[in-house]
């Protein structure tokens, strides 16, 4: 599978590569359990708070054109390490973004100003990511025979999926952290998992200078181009490329709205938690100290007397989803094997649809489990958008490309409007935003036939991923 025509076995770089995987999905991790430390800690609303999604995904919205043309310049090697220093960059801004914080308690500045300099710090970190995924996304296309270069990218995706599993529980242990009195002590931490991530990222950086990687391109690239009139033909023109980009746009505002809020609506909106939840796992934590260690200040109870999550057991919870959200993948990429890519992605947004409804509708419990099935059916939506918008499209699909990845500034905008509704009503009912954005992206699933004109037969194969 790593190993070329000419005998080269490239496993080793397609490690190396995964960890770039691991880390933008950690990095993305962390960013979604973040909002609900900001309005504790600098009183914002959660419309406000919604400022570190706009700062996220205006990193990739400015970045991913440029990115695309600087890697083309620098090669794969040279686009990863300034992409890894970029985000090194970022990780360090977050120091002085923390003494600023300290000064915004203390009274001597704003607290919109510490607000801003951890914007900075978020929007810094998304520009590298770009860079990241620009170059990492294709590059492992190309690390091996090309018969399996769909399965390649479909591994090196587990990763990120898998860093997206700990980047809450990480942030749960530093946005949400206590002292022994139970006083929040988030503000002074940080930071810390920001800058580990700089000190990583640098050695990654040094591992991949030295390390051997060959800068390939794919066989279609050196395919001469004989109609020239099909070369500057506007990728505009086809209906299914131009529908995939608003399905795209609204496909990642629904997805960062959700996880953006999801700690706001496991605190407020679930009913009371039965006692016997929190004792049973208790005892099961009493006889595993890891387990012990991980479910410690899960709970808390109300002055009512009920028992409920804390923000860093929400935030825990948050992880549980994202394993959801890996299971769909691999279990999704079974069934795009069997039927029609299109008809799954209708079939998967009808889900997200009824599910964002059932959470919208307050219906205790269950809408609680709609919510963590939204993780689940999301998971394939946007590799499989994105095959399907440059199905077709020949040598045009790489310029096509870069205005997918442009979409995802949809995360940056809606999830504003998501918490505007909920600081006006509940977060519940700012659930009709990503039951709006689902409903388009199911009917483009099930109306892509038409739009692309594709012959029933035609099999698209998903890569790739957010």
């Amino acid at each position: 599978m790593f190993t070329l025509e000419d005998g080269r076995n490239l496993a080793f770089t397609f490690i190396l590569l995964c960890s770039l995987f691991l880390l933008w999905g950690f990095c993305n991790g962390m960013i979604d359990v973040m909002d609900k430390h900001f309005q504790d800690e600098l009183h914002l609303t959660k419309a406000q708070s919604a400022w570190v999604q706009f700062a996220h995904y205006l990193g990739y919205f400015l970045m991913a054109i440029p990115a695309g043309w600087l890697a083309a310049k620098l090669g794969y090697k040279g686009g990863i390490i300034v992409g890894l220093m970029i985000v090194a960059l970022g990780g360090l801004s977050f120091i002085p973004a923390t003494e600023v914080s300290a000064m915004a308690k203390a009274g001597a500045v704003s607290n919109n100003m510490a607000f801003a300099t951890f914007l900075a710090g978020v929007c810094i970190i998304a520009t590298g990511l770009t860079f990241l995924e620009t170059v990492a996304n294709p590059y492992a296309t190309v690390l091996g025979n090309r018969q399996y270069a769909a399965t390649r990218i479909n591994l090196a995706q587990s990763c990120n999926g898998v860093g997206w599993i700990f980047g809450p529980i990480v942030g749960s242990m530093f946005f949400y952290s206590t002292d022994a009195a139970g006083k929040s002590t988030g503000s002074e931490t940080l930071y810390i998992p920001y800058v580990s991530v700089a000190v990583v990222v640098t050695l990654l950086a040094i591992v991949f200078y030295f390390a051997h990687i060959p800068d390939l391109k794919p066989a279609e690239d050196y395919a001469p181009t004989d109609d020239a009139d099909e070369k500057h033909h506007s990728v505009w023109k086809h209906p299914h490329f131009s529908f995939s980009v608003l399905a795209q746009f609204l496909y990642v505002a629904a997805q960062a709205g959700i996880f953006s809020f999801f700690i706001n609506y496991i605190t407020e909106e679930l009913p009371a938690i039965p006692a016997s939840w929190q004792n049973g796992l208790n005892g099961v934590a009493a006889n595993a100290g890891m387990l012990q260690s991980w479910l410690s200040g899960w709970f808390l109870t109300t002055e009512a007397g009920a028992v409920a999550f804390t923000d860093k057991g929400a935030s825990n919870l948050a992880s549980v989803g994202f394993i959801l959200f890996l299971l769909g993948r691999f279990t999704g990429s079974l069934l795009l094997k069997r039927f029609p890519a299109h008809k799954i992605l209708g079939l998967y947004g009808v889900a997200c649809t009824v599910a964002s409804l059932l959470v919208f509708l307050k219906l205790g419990w269950a809408s609680a489990i709609a919510v963590l099935a939204t993780f689940f059916f999301m998971s394939i939506m946007f590799p499989t958008i994105f095959a399907l918008g440059i199905f077709g499209l020949g040598g045009r699909a790489k310029r096509a490309s870069a205005f997918l990845v442009m979409a995802v500034s949809g995360g940056a905008f809606v999830p504003k409007i998501m918490g505007s509704i909920a600081d006006h009503y509940d977060m519940s009912r700012g659930f009709i935003v990503p039951a709006l954005c689902f409903t388009v992206v199911a009917f483009y699933g099930y109306y892509w036939q038409h739009l692309s004109k594709a012959p029933v037969s035609a099999q698209v194969q998903p890569s790739g991923g957010h």
